[in-house]
């Protein structure tokens, strides 16, 4: 642990989303899974106490609005206070993570957003993920993605930051109808490093060696990895509010070909569960995972998974 400012304590080796995730239900005696994900999303990595019998919109006012001026205070001795450091952090915050694609959203040139994500590395606030395979074209220049260390440090630079000029004043209004529009895809990066989080944990006889997303300039694929026997495995996730069918399936295999990756383990999260139809289809190359299968991440807690944090509490 180094000390980078009196209000936050980074750590040097920063914890697995696992790590923080199970840190953040042991701490907080969390029951309920999914109300765990999303308190989660916005309260993570920070080592904060969170009451979660109240609702998640009565908390952000309580613990992060009404102290905006002490966390703003907090996090601007790690940013300095830099323009370009704030524009960069809120295009990831609220863009696809890729590190060009946040300098075009921000308007930064690529030199100078560059030295930006090298600081904000280097000062615990990002961290830097590629893609699973290589390009298949070896011209082809594949963006890297920039990573938030902590969840609570992508929901300030997503939801408040930007609000800064009413939240200041106490008008919520503007972040709070934001936040209305947007909080339901807001949890899906959580959900997705979760995944992988299950999926590891899951294949246990042949088991995962390398796991993480797919990107190239046209594709995405969720969830990509390799066995140690050197299975190949792809997956996608879906979060709506409707079951999955055989269709997720057929568009994972199309991202695939167009990809030029030949699987042989497919994997698909679906929220919501898997239509009947689909539910046959399950196979030892074809795993289907839904919310309660997520649960196998809560298990066994106990204080060796509580991680020593000394931010401020809030």
């Amino acid at each position: 642990m180094s000390k980078t400012t009196q209000g936050f304590l980074l750590m040097s080796k920063h914890p697995t989303l696992l790590q923080q995730f199970r840190s953040f239900c042991f701490q907080n005696d969390v029951t309920d899974l999914e109300n765990a994900i999303e308190y989660f999303a916005v309260f993570g990595g920070m080592g904060w106490k969170v009451d979660m019998t109240k609702p998640l919109d009565e908390l952000i006012q309580e613990k992060v609005l009404a102290n905006y001026r002490y966390i703003h205070g907090d996090l601007t001795k790690i940013t300095q206070s830099n323009k370009t450091h704030h524009s960069l952090l809120t295009a990831l915050a609220s863009g696809d993570r890729r590190e060009h694609s946040a300098f075009r959203r921000a308007n930064i040139p690529r030199k100078e957003g560059e030295s930006s994500a090298e600081f904000l590395i280097k000062n615990g606030l990002l961290t830097r993920d590629k893609s699973q395979e290589d390009p298949a074209d070896a011209n082809e220049e594949i963006s890297d993605r920039l990573i938030f260390t902590a969840p609570f440090i992508r929901f300030w630079f997503s939801m408040i930051s930007p609000y800064y000029k009413g939240i200041k004043e106490g008008d919520f209004s503007e972040m709070k109808e934001k936040w209305e529009n947007t909080k339901q895809t807001f949890f899906e990066n959580i959900y997705e490093g979760l995944v992988l989080s299950l999926v590891k944990q899951s294949l246990k006889e042949d088991w995962v060696a390398k796991i993480g997303s797919y990107w190239d300039k046209n594709n995405e694929i969720e969830i990509l990895g390799q066995t140690k026997s050197g299975k190949v495995i792809a997956g996608s996730c879906k979060y709506s509010k409707s079951k999955a069918n055989k269709s997720e399936l057929t568009k994972l295999l199309e991202k695939c070909e167009n990809a030029k990756l030949k699987a042989d383990m497919f994997v698909i999260f679906s929220k919501s569960g898997f239509s009947s139809e689909f539910k046959k289809e399950k196979n030892e190359n074809l795993k289907l995972y839904s919310l309660k299968n997520l649960k196998i991440l809560m298990e066994d807690l106990n204080e060796k998974d509580l991680l020593i944090n000394t931010n401020k509490k809030y």
